[in-house]
């Protein structure tokens, strides 16, 4: 059995604004659903995470 990609880095925390968690970026939907999608789905996500954070660090968010 291979193990699943994640892109968590145990700082879950949800952003109150974005309700994306402001560890990997990922929806509440997103983290509940994980281990469901297939890798295809889960590497498509993960190409985003870079810009969801970079926008919230943008506009000056901790």
């Amino acid at each position: 059995m291979t193990a699943i990609s994640s892109p968590c880095i145990k700082l879950c925390q949800l952003d109150p604004a974005t309700r994306l968690c402001l560890g990997c970026g990922r929806s509440l939907n997103e983290i509940g659903r994980w281990s469901n999608l297939s890798e295809a789905e889960r590497r498509a996500i993960m190409t985003e995470l870079p810009a969801r954070l970079g926008a919230r660090k943008s506009v000056g968010a901790p």
